[in-house]
This record gives structure tokens, sequence and C-alpha cells, in this order.
């Protein structure tokens, strides 16, 4: 299947649409920050696997004693205030010995890969939406034109009509009908131009303008249908499941579910800890610094929720049917992919059959209204044979349209259910340079905000995560 399959129906137009929409469009937009929300998030993560408390601490109290305490009421004269200055560091590692911490890192691994793969199906959604928007536009030009046809027809009968009715040949019968189908064809031209004004407003909320912007050089000027491509290529079946971006997030999310119940697991486990202190502590100021004044604390320790009354078991079990659910999900994803290939498939083979057999009525329904008009100019028939061909005319005409649009949408909705079109990012940064230098006034984004910092894993699959050490991963040092 070609990446940028909207390009086969070689229309420049559609082509422009589509790559304004993927500049402009402020749902793709929006998506792209989510990948970024989640490269953020597992840095979050990543810094647990090291020690969890790093503090620097600083305090000075001053301390009066109340003569009310044994202490105040003693005789003794001594001093009843108490100074102190301290300074240090605490630090206290919980050791990731049950594996809770790289668990918790494999989970915002695979979500990273969820976002960047939810990112890639509303791209998919958008230029599939971008073009059957296009298509339809083109459509509505086209039974507009075809109206306009008919009205030019229908309007030489109503001539042909008043001048045998006021030479004495017909009775105005025949000139009310022929006016009665001239103005019921003449009505239908502001409602498909309400339609297409419509679909208009629809592209510019896809191409991230306000409705009725839209520059008159795409879609102002009506035009044609694209040809629809003679044959389309559908690949290897077995590779829809690699390319369809959303079955991809579906086996994301049940990764990242997969491994919370490691880190609920965990929980059930003791915990064991290294902690420590290391500082200055003196009465005053001038003695701080002195060698007499350090003071230091370290040691292991261990937790073990032993009395957790089954809140820690609960929440095993609910991390486990919480994954049970998305592999379901994902099941069902995959079942839905193909039959979405196989409707939008069948949708084309028989659209274009239909499009024959239409375009053969046409035909004959032209050749009918000519040797209608012929006969009744002669007054070999009646003006109801006339009407009968005309009205046939106009709904043939409007179907084989209508049904052209039908087929052309329809290899659209097929290169969407293959999940086509996701590949035009590739290379490029999830958030536009406008949006990327905002957050950067705001915030120390460092390289978090390029594709390279956001797509390192793009192409694994949760097998290939599983597979992988974890002293491999790749989220060892952050990026600043």
């Amino acid at each position: 299947m070609p990446p940028r399959w909207w390009e086969v129906f070689g229309d420049p137009v559609m082509v422009q649409l589509v790559e304004t929409a993927y500049a402009e469009n402020l749902t793709l937009r929006s998506a792209g920050l989510r990948v970024v929300e989640a490269q953020s998030r597992r840095g979050i993560t990543i810094g647990a696997l090291f020690p969890q408390k790093q503090e620097a601490f600083g305090s000075y109290t001053y301390d009066v004693q109340s003569r009310n305490t044994p202490a105040g009421r003693s005789g003794d004269g001594r001093d009843r205030t108490i100074k102190v200055w301290q300074g240090g560091f605490d630090a206290a590692w919980e050791i990731d010995l049950w594996g809770k911490f790289r668990r918790a890192i494999e989970a915002s691994d695979a979500d990273l890969l969820a976002a960047v793969a939810s990112y890639d199906d509303v791209l998919v959604s958008l230029v599939s939406e971008v073009a059957a928007t296009y298509l339809t536009i083109r459509t509505l030009d086209e039974r507009l034109a075809v109206a306009v046809d008919n009205v030019r027809v229908q309007q030489e009968s109503l001539d042909i009509a008043r001048v045998r009715f006021e030479a004495g040949g017909t009775s105005e019968l025949d000139v009310q009908q022929a006016a009665t189908l001239l103005h019921d064809t003449e009505a239908t031209i502001p409602q498909l131009q309400l339609l297409r004004r419509g679909s208009i407003d629809s592209l510019c909320v896809l191409l991230g303008l306000p409705p009725q912007d839209l520059p008159e050089a795409l879609v102002g000027t009506p035009g044609r249908i694209p040809a629809v491509p003679p044959e389309v290529t559908v690949g290897i079946p077995a590779d829809l499941l690699r390319r369809r971006p959303d079955v991809h997030a579906a086996e994301m999310r049940a990764a990242a579910q997969s491994a919370r119940i490691g880190v609920a697991s965990a929980e059930l486990l003791p915990a064991f800890q290294l902690v420590g202190t290391l500082g200055l502590s003196a009465d005053s100021a001038r003695k701080f610094f002195e060698a007499r004044s350090f003071e230091a604390v370290a040691g292991p320790a261990i937790t073990w929720p032993i009395l957790n009354y089954g809140r820690l078991i609960n929440d095993v079990r609910l991390q486990d049917a919480t994954f049970q659910e998305l592999a379901t999900d994902y099941s069902n994803s995959v079942l839905v992919a193909q039959q979405e290939v196989e409707d939008s498939l069948a949708g084309y083979v028989r659209g274009t059959e239909r499009v024959e057999r239409l375009q053969a009525a046409v035909d004959a329904a032209n050749r009918a209204v000519e040797l209608s008009l012929i006969q009744y100019r002669e007054g070999a028939t009646d003006f109801v044979t006339v009407l009968n061909s005309q009205q046939s005319k106009l709904r043939e005409d409007d179907q084989l349209v209508n049904e052209r649009g039908i087929v052309a949408v329809s290899v659209v909705s097929l290169y969407k259910a293959l999940g086509g079109g996701w590949e035009i990012r590739e290379g490029q940064d999830f958030v536009p340079a406008k949006t990327r230098d905002e957050m950067q006034e705001r915030t120390r984004w460092g390289g978090l905000l390029s594709q390279g910092a956001q797509t390192r894993d793009t192409g694994e699959s949760a097998s290939d995560l599983e597979k992988r050490p974890w002293w491999k991963l790749r989220w060892w040092w952050p990026r600043w």
C-alpha cells in the first residue's frame, strides 16, 4: 500500500489539503502533546529507580524553656534557652529487589508507545476525513452541474410546450406540467449549495481554519470527482496488524497493564531500603563548621505490610482483571479492523459495478429524452412521455454522480481501514515549531520536544519490550 495513498487520485488540490491539515489541525496537535505528556510521565517513573529520597536540609531553632517545667524551675541558674544550628543531607534508597520500579518503567515505556500509536491513529483518521470531505464537495459540485444541466433541458421542454400551446396544438396542462418539473428541479439547487457550504465548513475545521475562511483557490471553484484508481493495492493481510495504529495502541495498552500487575505484586513483598544522613549540628553559628559538629546516621531498613487486610491482594486482582479487559479489547480491535477492510473492499468492488450499470442507464435516459422531445415536437406523443423521460434522466444522472462519489469515498475508507497515512509524520516532530517555541519560553524542555526523543521505540512491539533485558533499556539516562 502506498504510504501517501491520497496521491493515487491524481488531484493536486487534495494533496495540498492533506498537507495543510497535517500542519494545522488542532486535534492532531493535541495528540502530539499527549505524546510529550507520556514522555514526561516516563521520565518521572524512571526517577523512582534511583534513590527515592535525596534532600538537603538546614534549620535554626531557638528554644526557651518554660519556668513551669521541671527544667525551668531548677534553681541552678542555668540558661533556659537552647540554640541549635543544623544542616546536612538525607538519602533513602529502596532497592528494586522484586522489580517493582523496573516493571513500572516497562509500563511507562508501553504507555509512550501507545501515545505514539494514538497520534498515528488520529493522523490516519484526519487524512481520511480530509480526503472524504473533499470528495464530498466535488460530488456536490457535479450534482449541482447535473441539476443545472437538467434545468436547461427542462427549460427547453417548457419553451416547446408554451409554443405549442400558443399555437393551439396542445392544452395549458402541458405548460403547467413542464413548469412544475422545472421549478422542482430548480429547488434542488439551493439544497445542494447548502450541503456544499456545510462540507466546506467541516473542511475548514479539519484544516484548523475558522469556517468560511477556506482559500478560494482550493475548493472555491467547482470541480469534478477525482478519478478512482482502477486497481487498489491492499498488501498482505497479515501486515494489517502491524500497520493499523489503533491495533498497535491497543496492544501497547495491554502491555502496559501487564507490567502493572508486576508492580502490584511486588507490593506484597518486603521492601529493603538503605537510609542515611550526613550533617552538621552545633549550638552556635561560630562552631557550626568545626569538625566536631559532624554527625552521620546510616543503616538498612525493611518494611513489610503484613496486615494489609486484603488491600494489596485485591489490587493485584484489579490489575489482572484490567489486563484481561485490555487484552480482550485488543482482540476485538483486530476483528473490527478486519471487518472494516472487508466492508471497504466490498464497497469498492460492488460500487464500481454499480457505476458501470448506472452509466448505461444514463446513456439510455439521455437518448429517451432526445427521442421524446422529437416525437412531442412532431405531435407523435403526449407531454407525459416527455415528463417521464426527463424525470428519469434527472434521477439517473444524479444517481450516477452520487455513486461515483461513494466509490471514491470507499477507496478512502479502504486505505483508512488498512491504516495508511501515518507514515508522513516519520522524521517530523509531534509538536509544531510555533507551539514548541511557546513551550520552551515557559519551561526548560531540553530535547523532549524533538521527534528523536519521542520515537526511539516506535518500531517495537510488546513482545520486543518483554524480550529486551532491563539493563538494555534506552531510558537509562534522562534527556535534559
